[in-house]
């Protein structure tokens, strides 16, 4: 996020639409777009003898989506940088373009910025610093970053975008049968989990508990190998606005485009292994948002972990059971098994044996797959045909006829932001290519 190489030419944004209607009437333009784009796609098909391919009405979508989402800001965009990570579900033409809301969206025009300043503030940031560039060097889905400085010291100074916390519950339900259309999903009774979405996203919104947690988990991890974590300045923040120092670095993307060797790419991969290892067993408490716009990469290795916006805090008896579903002990038992999927609310006690059995078999494969870093001392990420199973996988899910019958909510709740951490974590692994010490399951306790 914060490096001089991600400043974008593109159009700055004079406003963002923040009512109901303004931002109900963009979201039904954007709809009327994708229905253009599949009637050219399917009219080239018919009249031309070089037919359109399903792969260029994908990307034309995808950049229309991200286009026009991209402007409204706020729950809209962060769903497109949610669904950047879901390579398994998603074509990649849409995974591919909506990684850009991570960090390469169109930023507030400088008298917005200025606007957004005094009334969060009470002053213009040219009062507050020494410095202040108006151009915004990142700019993503809930605020934007500019560089400054004071007393001689490089900041970082992020700004919530206006109106994106008043819009997040109207923007979850206008996305909602799109996002379920999108990924292939039965639009069954997801409420419980659109509410944990939204509670989270609400608290990404407020800048004065991001800026607490920030403070207290840079510092409970501070002492981790290979990670640096700015510090931060109270003095210099709000409710809409928080201040930390300047990181130098590349994100992952543009770091590995220098083509860096093997050891280091294990070092940033073990770096942010340890990371997760330590916030998981020994926190409880996690940064839940593991996309590649969250860490800076700087030339020895070491990782900067600059957003703590999204936080998850993980219940005693849940992380107990989330873990035991990675033993082989459970998964080759089937009452354990049984079990433990009746605790995590994915069986219920009325199912039929027929159900209880299709669940059974089809979360045991995704679990082995999941956890099999678990099962040794080390693990290589590098390796393609793991995520190529994760691939393979998610197809079948989406295929899997009996399942696009299914109408009932299946899961915890906790499940949402574990599983995404994960996901995310394995992904920027992956693209690493790092092999690294995961200690297998070390953070399990012997019995007595």
């Amino acid at each position: 996020m914060f490096l001089k190489a991600s400043i974008l030419i593109m159009k700055e944004l004079t406003n963002i639409p923040t009512t109901k209607v303004e931002r109900a009437t963009k979201f039904i333009k954007t709809g009327a777009k994708l229905g253009v784009n599949y009637l050219k796609h399917y009219t080239k098909n018919i009249v031309s003898d070089a037919p359109v391919s399903r792969q260029q009405l994908d990307q034309d979508n995808a950049k229309d989506i991200f286009d026009a989402l991209s402007e409204m800001k706020g729950s809209v965009l962060k769903l497109l940088q949610m669904l950047s990570m879901e390579k398994n579900f998603l074509p990649a033409a849409y995974t591919e373009k909506f990684a850009d809301a991570q960090y390469r969206t169109p930023p507030l025009s400088a008298p917005l910025v200025v606007k957004t300043f005094v009334q969060s503030i009470g002053q213009p940031p040219s009062q507050l610093f020494d410095t202040f560039n108006v151009r915004a060097t990142s700019a993503a889905s809930i605020g934007q970053v500019h560089q400054a400085t004071k007393n001689s010291k490089q900041l970082a100074v992020k700004i919530q975008y206006p109106g994106v916390a008043n819009a997040i519950h109207s923007d979850i339900q206008m996305v909602k049968p799109i996002a379920f259309r999108v990924m292939g999903l039965p639009e069954i009774d997801f409420e419980k989990y659109l509410q944990e979405v939204e509670t989270k996203l609400i608290e990404e919104t407020n800048y004065t508990l991001e800026l607490k947690r920030s403070m207290t988990l840079s510092d409970q991890c501070r002492h981790l190998k290979n990670l640096v974590f700015p510090q931060y300045y109270p003095e210099l923040s709000s409710s809409k606005i928080i201040t930390m120092d300047w990181i130098e670095g590349l994100h992952l993307k543009e770091f590995l485009m220098t083509n860096p060797p093997q050891s280091i790419r294990n070092q940033i991969g073990q770096a942010l292994w340890d990371f997760y290892d330590f916030q998981v067993h020994t926190l409880k408490t996690i940064h839940a948002d593991p996309h590649p716009g969250n860490f800076i990469i700087q030339p020895d290795g070491n990782v900067g972990v600059i957003d703590f916006g999204c936080v998850k805090e993980i219940p005693n008896d849940f992380y107990t059971l989330f873990f035991s579903l990675v033993l082989n002990e459970t998964l080759d038992n089937p009452k354990r098994l049984q079990s433990a999927l009746l605790q995590a609310e994915i069986l219920f006690e009325d199912d039929t044996p027929q159900k209880k059995a299709f669940y059974m078999d089809l979360f045991k494969e995704n679990l082995r797959w999941a956890g099999k870093p678990f099962q040794n001392q080390t693990f290589d990420f590098g390796d393609a045909s793991y995520m190529t199973d994760m691939q393979e996988m998610g197809n079948k899910l989406m295929q899997n006829e009996e399942l696009k019958k299914e109408r009932d909510a299946r899961g915890s709740t906790h499940f949402i932001y574990i599983n995404r951490t994960y996901f995310g974590l394995y992904a920027l692994l992956n693209e690493l290519g790092a092999n690294i010490e995961t200690r297998g399951l070390h953070f399990i306790k012997p019995k007595k």
